[in-house]
């Protein structure tokens, strides 16, 4: 989340007027993330985040908006939008599709027990699961095509081997077929930073703008990537261990998946570095943003190619 569409007090009021939302009392930009433009949002009814969307096709929102609708109706901890007076979710502020959601009590934690790796593992499944029974679609845009698209575009901003490394993954990539995993919705972006833990110790989940149809095992791998990794981008057993089992006990992993868990790691590492990549030598202006290292996810592919091996059977 940054702030690229400043928005002055009197236009948050202006937007107020359309729901029943009370007053406004404060509002703050939001640095973190690099896609939207975020706003904490305070009323006399209650704490909110305004969101401007900056570059997600308009067709594309409802989606994203009635996926979080649909989650937080069937128990998930996520922000909830906010209905308009005349209803619907979506509204316009300065030029721009916007929309108002809860704001989730809590913070993240950057450095993850074994015990909070656990708890985000249930959390995906239960997402994965929920996510079964919502009737919208909408293909990753992040997939093969783009993975390949953007290496050529981003060739002449990296090393001779870099580009070699990008090309060498993407050919691998494209002899294993993921359609004959199961499939559904995924978030797509659950970092460490897109879950909240409140003083409970409960953790909900934000951002779900990442959020598209693809095999449900690549993200647990995107997940496993962020929540299990140490400072030299290689995994720490204990956390993706109980990640991974606190994920099986809600939606136990098939055997083919479990075979196909090394593939997933390298493409989740490689998406992520390949993006990171995009937001440093192709940044959109903003006001706020904090960019990505994306040295990091390089060296987490290069460590996966070396070392990720199949899960172990259940029962083995």
């Amino acid at each position: 989340m940054s702030v690229f569409t400043p928005v002055s007090p009197d236009e948050a009021r202006a937007l107020l007027a359309r729901y029943t939302l009370g007053e406004l009392e404060s509002l703050e930009g939001i640095a973190q993330g690099i896609e939207n433009t975020n706003y904490f949002l305070d009323t006399t009814t209650g704490r909110y985040v305004l969101t401007l969307f900056e570059k997600i096709p308009r067709e594309d929102l409802p989606f994203y908006v009635g996926l979080m609708h649909h989650l937080a109706e069937h128990g998930i901890r996520c922000p909830a939008p906010m209905e308009l007076q005349g209803g619907g979710y979506l509204t316009e502020l300065c030029g721009k599709p916007a929309v108002i959601v809860t704001r989730l009590p809590g913070v993240p934690h950057l450095s993850p027990t074994p015990e909070q790796c656990r708890k985000v593992g249930r959390i995906l499944a239960d997402i994965h699961e929920a996510g079964l029974e919502y009737d919208a679609g909408l293909a990753n845009w992040r997939g093969q095509a783009w993975r390949e698209g953007f290496a050529q575009r981003v060739r002449p901003k990296v090393s001779a081997d870099e580009a070699a490394l990008i090309e060498s993954e993407n050919r691998y990539q494209a002899l294993h077929d993921d359609t004959v995993l199961p499939q559904g919705v995924i978030h797509g972006d659950l970092f460490r930073d897109n879950v909240l833990w409140d003083d409970e110790g409960e953790g909900g989940v934000i951002d779900f703008y990442f959020a598209c149809d693809d095999a449900l095992l690549y993200d647990v791998a995107i997940t496993v990537n962020d929540w299990c990794t140490d400072s030299f981008a290689t995994l720490d057993p204990d956390r993706a261990d109980a990640l991974l089992e606190g994920y099986d006990a809600h939606r136990p992993l098939t055997d083919l998946e479990r075979e196909m868990w090394p593939v997933m790691l390298r493409r989740a590492a490689l998406r992520t570095w390949l993006g990171r990549l995009e937001y440093n030598h192709f940044p959109k202006a903003s006001e706020m943003t904090i960019p990505k290292d994306h040295e990091f996810s390089r060296r987490l592919l290069e460590h996966h190619i070396v070392h990720a091996r199949a899960l172990e059977v259940a029962g083995d």
